[in-house]
C-alpha cells in the first residue's frame, strides 16, 4: 500500500539534483559549451529576473596536481566540467541547483531563507514504519525513470565534440550507481589502452567531501521524489560486529538458501538488477557504462578473503582514526601514512597508522567483507547497504571534524592526485560543487547524527553535570556565606561612614583658628598703617 501510494505522488515533485540535466544534453548546449537551463518559476536562465543566479563562465582552479596522473588533455573528467561546459548558472545568496531552482543544503521553503537541522538515525532506531517507509523509498527510486537528468554512453570524442550526443535515460537509484561507476572508472587512452591509476572520489583527500555530498544530493533526491521533506538517509554502526546484522529479510536482504551467493526471495532486494559493473568489458570496447541491467545483486557476506580483512573494524579503529590529527599527509593517496583520511578510508592500518597495501581495514573492510556486488568499486552503490555504510563512515568524519576543529585551510590545496585539491570541483556534478565546500561541519550543511547528539549529551552528563550537582548540595551554604558577607559589608560601611564623618569635622574645628589668627593680623596691619 505504500509503495502504490509513494508512485501516485511521483508526478507531483520534479527532481533535481545529478549528472547531466537533460535540458543541456542537446548538440546546441554541448557545441556552445553553456548548460544554463530556465528556471520554471519566472522562465529566465537560472531564475536570473528572480535573482536567484545568473549564467557566467567557470572559472577553474590553476593549483598543480600531484604526480599519479602522468596525462594531459585524454580524460573527459580533467578540469571538470570544461570539455562538456564552460559556462554554467552561479547561484546567488541560499539558492543551488543546475538552473538555481533549490536551496543549499540546511535551508528551505519558498525563498530558501527557512534554516532547519535533520537528523539521520541509526537504521535499529527506526521505527516499524519509518524502516518500512526507507525501504519502499529505496524501491521507488529503483523504478522512476529520472525526469531531469540522463547519462552520457560516449565519451565528448565520441560524440564527436558534441555534434552527435549520446545520452540515455535512467532510473534515479541508478543515476548514482552510474555518477559513482563514472567518477572512478579507468582512463581510456585509445586503441586497446587504459590508465587504471586514477580515481575522483577515493584514494586522495576528496574520499570524505565527494561521498558527503553524494549522500547529500541523494538524500535530497529522494525527498523531492517522494515529497518527504524530512527524509534522511540512516546510517549503520558496524563497530564491533561480528555479522552482517543488516543482512535480514527485515532489513537489507537475506541469504538465498538455495545460492549463497544472491539475497532471499523475501527480500525488497531480490529482484533488483545492476548496472555499471563489467569495467573489463568496457574498458575493453573504449565505451562507457550505458545503464543496460547486467544481472542480479549479489551478496554473500563473511564468505571473503580473510587474510585481507580479517576482521570488521572495533570502537578502539574508529577511536584511533579519531586520534589522528592530520588530514593528509605524505604523498596524499593510499600511500600516506599518519592521515585521517587514509586510515578512515582503510589503506593505513588502524592500530599504527601505516600505509599498508596488504590490509583492507575500515571503510574498505565493509566493502571487502559483502563479498559481492559491493566488492568491486565503480559498481558497488548497487547494493543500498552502501548508503548506510557510507552514512556512518560520514558520521566518524563529522565527529573528526568536531574533536580537531580543522580550518579550511588543513584541506591540500595543491599538489593532490587529480581532481582532489581543495577548489577542484568535483566530478561529474552539475550543477558544481568543490570538495572544500564539503571539509566543513555537517550542521552548516543542515543535518546532524543521532549519535553525535547522544555523545555530547553524555560530555554533559559526565563531566559538567557531576560539578552542577555537587553545586547545588553546598547551594545553602553558598546562601548562607552570601547573606553574612551583606551583612559584614553593611557593617562595615557603616562604621566607616561614622568615622569618615567624625574626622571631617575634626578637621573644620582646626582650620577655623588658622583663619582667626589671620584676620587678625590683617587688621593689626592696617591699624600700625594708620
Amino acid at each position: 500500500m505504500l509503495l502504490a501510494a509513494l508512485c501516485c505522488l511521483l508526478w507531483s515533485f520534479r527532481t533535481s539534483t545529478g549528472h547531466f540535466p537533460r535540458a543541456c544534453a542537446s548538440s546546441k548546449s554541448l557545441m556552445e559549451k553553456e548548460c544554463c537551463p530556465p528556471w520554471s518559476g519566472d522562465g529566465s536562465p537560472c531564475g536570473q529576473l528572480s535573482g536567484r543566479g545568473a549564467c557566467q563562465d567557470i572559472v577553474l582552479s590553476n593549483a598543480p596536481f600531484g604526480p599519479q596522473f602522468p596525462f594531459t588533455g585524454v580524460d573527459d573528467r580533467e578540469s571538470w566540467p570544461s570539455v562538456f561546459y564552460n559556462r554554467t548558472c552561479q547561484c546567488f545568496g541560499n539558492f543551488m541547483g543546475f538552473n538555481c531552482g533549490n536551496c543549499k543544503f540546511g535551508f528551505w521553503g519558498q525563498n530558501c531563507t527557512e534554516k532547519r537541522l535533520l537528523v539521520r538515525k541509526n537504521i535499529f532506531d527506526l521505527s516499524v514504519s519509518e524502516k518500512n517507509k526507507f525501504l519502499a523509498y529505496l524501491t521507488l527510486a529503483k523504478h522512476t525513470t529520472s525526469p531531469d537528468y540522463v547519462i552520457p554512453t560516449g565519451t565528448y570524442g565520441q560524440m564527436s565534440n558534441g555534434s552527435t550526443p549520446m545520452f540515455n535515460d535512467i532510473n534515479i537509484y541508478d543515476l548514482f550507481v552510474w555518477m559513482h561507476y563514472y567518477v572512478s572508472r579507468d582512463t581510456l587512452l585509445g586503441g586497446s589502452e587504459i590508465w587504471k591509476d586514477i580515481d575522483f572520489a577515493h584514494e586522495a583527500p576528496g574520499f570524505l567531501p565527494w561521498h558527503r555530498l553524494f549522500l547529500l544530493l541523494w538524500e535530497q533526491e529522494i525527498q523531492k521524489l517522494t515529497g518527504d521533506e524530512n527524509f534522511t538517509i540512516p546510517y549503520w554502526d558496524w563497530r564491533d560486529a561480528k555479522s552482517c546484522d543488516i543482512c535480514t529479510d527485515e532489513y537489507m536482504g537475506g541469504r538465498n538458501p538455495a545460492n549463497p551467493n544472491l539475497l532471499s526471495p523475501a527480500s525488497f532486494f531480490s529482484s533488483w538488477q545492476i548496472v555499471c559493473t563489467r569495467l573489463e568489458e568496457y574498458n575493453s570496447r573504449q565505451a562507457l557504462c550505458d545503464g543496460t541491467p547486467e544481472g542480479p545483486l549479489l551478496r554473500n557476506p563473511g564468505n571473503h578473503d580473510k587474510a585481507r580483512t580479517p576482521r570488521l573494524p572495533s570502537s578502539a579503529d574508529v577511536e584511533f582514526c579519531l586520534s589522528l590529527t592530520q588530514y593528509e599527509s605524505d604523498s596524499m593517496d593510499k600511500a600516506a601514512n599518519f592521515s585521517f583520511r587514509n586510515t578512515l578510508e582503510g589503506f593505513a592500518s588502524p592500530l599504527t597508522g601505516i600505509a599498508d597495501a596488504s590490509q583492507s581495514s575500515m571503510h574498505n573492510a565493509l566493502h571487502i567483507y559483502m563479498n559481492g556486488t559491493m566488492s568491486q568499486v565503480p559498481g558497488s552503490a548497487n547494493d543500498p547497504i552502501f548508503l548506510l555504510h557510507h552514512a556512518f563512515v560520514d558520521s566518524i568524519f563529522e565527529q573528526w571534524l568536531r574533536r580537531h576543529h580543522p580550518l579550511q585551510e588543513v584541506y591540500p590545496e595543491a599538489n593532490a592526485p587529480i581532481g582532489h585539491n581543495r577548489e577542484s570541483y568535483m566530478v561529474p556534478f552539475i550543477p558544481l560543487y568543490r570538495n572544500g565546500d564539503f571539509f566543513i561541519s555537517s550542521r552548516d550543511l543542515g543535518y546532524d547524527y543521532s549519535n553525535l547528539q547522544e555523545s555530547e549529551r553524555d560530555i554533559f552528563q559526565d563531566y559538567i553535570k557531576p560539578y552542577l550537582e555537587q553545586a547545588s548540595r553546598i547551594w545553602p551554604w553558598l546562601i548562607g556565606a552570601a547573606v553574612v558577607g551583606c551583612v559584614v559589608t553593611a557593617v562595615l560601611g557603616g562604621l566607616t561612614s561614622l568615622l569618615c564623618r567624625r574626622n571631617r569635622k575634626q578637621l573644620h574645628e582646626e582650620k577655623q583658628p588658622l583663619l582667626m589668627e589671620k584676620e587678625d593680623y590683617h587688621s593689626l596691619l592696617y591699624q600700625t598703617h594708620l
